[in-house]
């Protein structure tokens, strides 16, 4: 048996049977690991990183890096700005603004409603948020917010720190004997499904194959930033779990609202995951200006640098296009002691050879957040037996067409739980026993440069036919070949969810939310969500997913 520092067991050949599968580490699969062990179930979580430590560099989880915080209602609270006091009605209000039209207020209203429960539990399990004197919890304001109602931690580290609490909860409750064991270092290469349930997972591990038994897998996998040459993601958001679910007969949504978050740092000439500037600065008082000094913001919409990113991301580029210079600038002379409130963000622009002192952070849209996903219902259930989803790989109708900004963590530590509950619910099920796991067949496998490049040209904050023919021709022409390695399996998923998102974006002949055609500038009178399954090895259209609004 192998142990970790943390006292988590991390024993390949202990891991081939469990009562769930967690397919990722972040804060919606770790909620649901720690849920469910309570619970009484073995669980395996499959990790595609190594061995989480605090004082590694490049973290695998998308949940590391979220900066802003968590938006919830905390009960009898009353913001500082404001006359009103903050409600779940208010929350609901502002997340069905952003999303364009496409948010599902039924299935909404839940999620919010179970906020601030699931902050509590979070709390309970060691994470510590920033308070003030009076030890009361500091929140501020980002856009598309009302009011200031996000919680954070570490000024800017929330995620940070999320991550280190689950993680420190879950050691103590393997120490206590909860039956939580890891996969380091794995990648799930299919979800394995008999007699039309799920009955476990293939992985690759150091160059071998394995299998666990389960009744229910849960996909928490984040998202698919490395679909484009820049994205803040990490570098393991590959959209592994898109693919996982597609193959196994899941239906996806949505897909074509990537959200570009309106200030990633510019690099010029970078590639991979590039330095995200909280949304809370623009919060604390930043603004948006062009290479003159002129606002980006101004005359666009009504709430200015705080509009819903879409908007922002937008007038962003429309400024750099206007001016001919690459970026646009974020001017933090306004923002009260900038490197102390925000030490996450200054220490990514010193690592660019940059200083916060400049005031002036050069900017531009970067892939940020998938708002669509895998189609779940409200307690993360697919339409596969046995197969779950939550967080950002999930499709549940919170976000629409554009997600309210820091409603992500929110949903995560929700749909975390309930996907933990109904695992609990199939606790008496048994796998059917599959054959032993197999070396994948060949798979379209497109180079991951020239996969990023023609979806960062063709597919990325604007879109139009002609450029989604290019981008489609280059994946359908993409060769295929047994994948490997890790990297390799990464590719054949990023190939099959850029098919996806290709197909998903050619449907939606109109702008709305994260998703601009600009041969189609209009928006529609009335918003779908178009449903997508994976049929004879080609992304078919199947449907709409209900939207009630």
């Amino acid at each position: 048996m192998i142990t970790s520092t943390h006292g988590l067991v991390r024993d390949a050949a202990a891991a081939d049977r469990a009562d769930l599968v967690v397919v990722g580490a972040g804060i919606a699969g770790l909620t649901a690991a720690l849920c469910a062990a309570e619970g009484g179930l073995s669980v395996v979580v499959v990790n595609k990183g190594p061995s989480w430590r605090p004082d590694r560099g490049e973290q695998p989880t998308s949940t590391f890096y979220a900066q802003g915080g968590v938006a919830v209602v905390m009960p009898e609270v009353r913001p500082t700005d404001s006359d009103d006091t903050d409600s779940i009605d208010l929350h609901l209000a502002d997340t069905l603004a952003a999303g364009g039209g496409l948010s599902d207020a039924v299935a909404s209203r839940p999620i919010l409603a179970d906020g601030w429960s699931s902050v509590s539990a979070l709390i309970e399990w060691g994470a510590d948020f920033d308070r003030d004197a009076d030890g009361e919890l500091l929140r501020t304001r980002e856009g598309g917010h009302s009011v200031r109602r996000i919680i954070h931690a570490g000024g800017d580290a929330t995620g940070a720190a999320i991550q280190r609490a689950l993680h420190n909860a879950v050691a103590q409750r393997a120490g206590a004997g909860a039956s939580i064991r890891f996969l380091d270092d794995a990648i799930v290469t299919e979800v394995r499904v008999c007699d039309d349930r799920v009955s476990g997972v293939s992985y690759l591990r150091n160059g071998g194959w394995g299998a666990v038994d389960a009744p229910t897998v849960l996909l928490a996998t984040g998202g698919a930033g490395h679909l484009y040459a820049a994205t803040t993601n990490p570098a393991g958001a590959t959209g592994d779990g898109i693919a996982l679910a597609l193959q196994a007969g899941a239906q996806v949504a949505d897909l074509e609202f990537i959200q570009f978050h309106p200030t990633m740092l510019y690099t010029p000439g970078a590639r991979g995951r590039r330095t995200l500037i909280s949304e809370a600065v623009r919060g604390e008082g930043g603004r948006l200006v062009d290479v003159y000094g002129r606002s980006v913001t101004e005359g666009v919409h009504p709430m200015g640098d705080l509009a819903p990113r879409d908007v922002v991301a937008n007038a962003v580029e429309t400024a750099i296009e206007l001016t001919g210079h690459p970026c646009v600038y974020l001017d933090i002379s306004g923002v009260h002691d900038f490197e102390r409130r925000f030490p996450t963000v200054s220490a990514g622009i010193r690592a660019a050879g940059l200083d916060p002192a400049d005031h002036r952070i050069p900017v531009v849209p970067g892939a940020h957040y998938l708002c669509g996903g895998v189609v779940t219902d409200d307690e993360a259930r697919t339409a596969v037996d046995g197969l779950l989803a939550a967080g950002e790989v999930a499709r549940t109708g919170l976000h629409g067409a554009n997600r309210l900004a820091s409603n992500s963590l929110l949903e995560g530590l929700v749909m975390g739980r309930r996907a933990a509950a109904v695992a609990l619910g199939r606790r008496d099920l048994r796998p059917a026993t599959a054959a032993a796991p197999q070396v994948p067949g060949p798979m379209p496998i497109l180079d991951r440069d020239l996969l990023q490049d023609v979806m960062s040209r063709r597919v990325a904050l604007r879109r139009s036919a002609d450029g989604l023919a290019v981008a489609a021709e280059a994946v359908a022409n993409a060769p295929r070949r047994v994948p490997r390695t890790v990297r390799e399996v990464e590719d054949a998923a990023l190939t099959l969810t850029a098919s996806a998102v290709i197909a998903a974006a050619t449907a939606r002949t109109e702008s709305r939310g994260a998703h601009v055609r600009t041969d189609f500038p209009q928006t529609a009178e009335v918003g779908e969500s178009h449903t997508f399954r994976l049929v004879g090895g080609e992304i078919r259209e199947t449907g709409f997913a209900g939207v009630a609004v």
